[in-house]
């Protein structure tokens, strides 16, 4: 029975693929047809597509959006930017390291990678081209930066991960062997993704460092000026607190992600009507626009994918795939290998919340299986799938970074590849070494 279900329903979705359905739709299909394969009322498809948007966490996911594009339009990510380079100052490659740098930030606010690498480059890629940068280099770190945003607190796809691991708790025999699992809260995931998110970013940095030193791309000849800190500081005061607030209630039990994100909109719209006075009704509007557009397409996916995780986990394809991992080997380390080789390689093709809906209910049940703590699993697996935004073909970060900058993506993606690489090697010492990713979470009393 399992292998005639696995070729149903994986063989009808590879062929929806293939002849170019959009993923919502092939994950659609191939669900409805399983169903009817295993002679269940197709009734149930609805069913759990209800079931799973009747989840609280869920509400932040709207929320967080709506909080990124708020934030945007109120002028606050432009005075995260303007912080960044300030620091910069006459250091090496010191544009393009504040680059990295706002990215990192201003992830803290948007949850996302796209919003990320759309908001900082606008403003940081001509900024780099006028300094003399090469607009393939200026774009390639720019994007590559801007998968900060789903690794950074607080991060759509850790909300999206967090829903996906409710209800699958760890199996007897994986509790009886390496002792109870803790449950997949959001909370813990954003605590535990803070040091990744900073290993990553310190990869970036060094790697900038030395490849614009290679390049000539010196800093400011004026050196450091404490005044023009002191002033960016001053004007972005109220844009640094957001994330400070945000992260902090979170951090400190005062409130949930999911009542984080409300505080963040009501935040965002104080400081941009009353402070900045930046938010004028037709930016409004349009924040409402992106952030329904941007919910709706994602709870499209999270509907269809909710009801094709479910018919993997009841037929035991789960299973069947970690036992036939585990038949390879036992080594930690070696599964670690394969897991994120082949999380690198869905990422490059898959859209990074379609997979995680897809892929939690397969591979959560392998990490239970060699004894990794699920919240360290999704971390490394949300670093991972995050390379898939500056990697081809998919890479929506680089077809951002092209329409600002006007080159191809061709050009892009080969001067981007260096910064993969870096970005892969943390996250193997971040799948290698679990307390990097755990010892906050115990820290805060996780």
């Amino acid at each position: 029975m399992e292998v005639s279900i696995v070729s149903v329903l994986f063989g009808s979705f590879i062929a929806l693929l293939l002849i170019g359905a959009p993923i919502t739709v092939a994950l659609g299909v191939a669900s409805l047809l399983s169903i009817i394969y295993l002679g269940d009322n197709p009734i149930k498809i609805v069913q759990i597509a209800f079931t799973s948007v009747a989840s609280f966490p869920l509400m932040a996911l709207p929320a967080f959006i709506l909080a990124g594009a708020l934030m945007e339009a109120a002028g606050i990510s432009r005075r995260l930017i303007n912080v960044a380079e300030s620091f910069a100052g006459p250091f090496t490659g010191g544009i393009s390291a504040a680059t990295v740098m706002a990215c990192l930030f201003f992830g803290a606010i948007s949850g996302s990678g796209p919003a990320t690498t759309a908001a900082v480059g606008m403003l940081m890629i001509p900024a780099m081209i006028q300094r003399g940068y090469d607009r393939g280099y200026a774009s390639a770190v720019t994007a590559s930066a801007g998968g900060l945003g789903i690794v950074i607190p607080p991060s759509i796809p850790m909300v999206i991960f967090g829903i996906a691991a409710l209800g699958m708790p760890a199996p007897p025999e994986a509790v009886e062997k390496f002792g109870t699992f803790q449950t997949v809260s959001i909370s813990k995931l954003f605590i535990a993704g803070f040091i990744p998110a900073f290993i990553i970013a310190g990869s970036l940095l060094i790697l900038n460092y030395f490849m614009s030193k290679k390049r000539g791309y010196t800093g400011s000849a004026d050196g450091w000026s404490a005044r023009q800190i002191f002033c960016e500081l001053y004007r972005g005061f109220f844009a640094l607190m957001a994330p400070v607030v945000i992260l902090g209630g979170i951090y400190t039990g005062f409130f949930t992600p999911t009542e984080a994100a409300i505080i963040a909109i009501f935040y965002t719209l104080v400081v941009g009507a009353f402070i900045y006075r930046e938010l004028t009704w037709e930016s409004l509007n349009r924040s409402l626009e992106t952030t329904t557009w941007l919910t709706g397409r994602v709870l499209l996916i999270l509907f269809t994918a909710t009801v094709f995780g479910r018919l993997l986990v009841e037929n035991r394809i789960p299973a069947i795939i970690a036992d036939g991992m585990l038949s390879l080997t036992d080594n930690i380390y070696f599964i670690w290998g394969l897991l994120i080789v082949f999380l690198l390689f869905v990422g490059m093709f898959m859209e990074t919340l379609a997979a995680i809906l897809i892929l939690v209910p397969v591979m959560l049940p392998v990490a239970y299986s060699v004894g990794i703590d699920p919240i360290h699993f999704g971390v490394v697996m949300i670093c991972t799938l995050g390379i898939g935004f500056q990697t081809p073909p998919l890479g929506e970060n680089l077809f951002i970074a092209s329409g600002i900058s006007n080159i191809s993506i061709e050009e892009i993606s080969l001067r981007a590849l260096p910064f993969a690489a870096v970005n892969t090697i943390a996250i193997f010492v971040i799948a290698f070494f679990p307390e990097l990713s755990l010892w906050l979470p115990r820290l805060f009393g996780y």
